[in-house]
C-alpha cells in the first residue's frame, strides 16, 4: 500500500490537499474500521501512518501489539516532527 492508493481509497482523490473538509470524517471513519479488521502488519502500519498524519491515530499500545511495531512507529512520529520543524 502507498499514501497515494490509500488517499485515493478513502478519500476519492490522490491529493491529501484536494480533499474536501467535509468528507474527511467518513474516510477517516473507513480508515479505521479498516484498521481494526486487518491483520496484515504492512496494512496496519500503512493505515495507521496516514491516520497519523490526519492526527486520527490510535495510541500506540493500542494500534500495535508488538514492540518492535510500535518502535516503528515512534521512529516515524519522530521523523515527520523533524521534517515539520523549520529552521530559525
Amino acid at each position: 500500500m502507498n499514501m497515494a492508493d490509500l488517499l485515493q481509497r478513502y478519500f476519492g482523490t490522490r491529493d491529501l490537499a484536494a480533499v474536501a473538509p467535509a468528507a474527511l470524517p467518513a474516510g477517516v471513519e473507513r480508515m479505521r474500521v479498516d484498521f481494526g479488521m486487518t491483520a496484515d502488519p504492512g496494512q496496519r502500519f500503512a493505515l495507521w501512518s496516514l491516520l497519523l498524519v490526519l492526527g486520527e491515530a490510535p495510541d500506540l499500545d493500542v494500534a500495535f501489539p508488538d514492540e518492535e511495531s510500535r518502535e516503528a512507529a515512534r521512529n516515524l512520529m519522530d521523523m515527520l516532527a523533524a521534517a515539520t520543524d523549520q529552521p530559525e
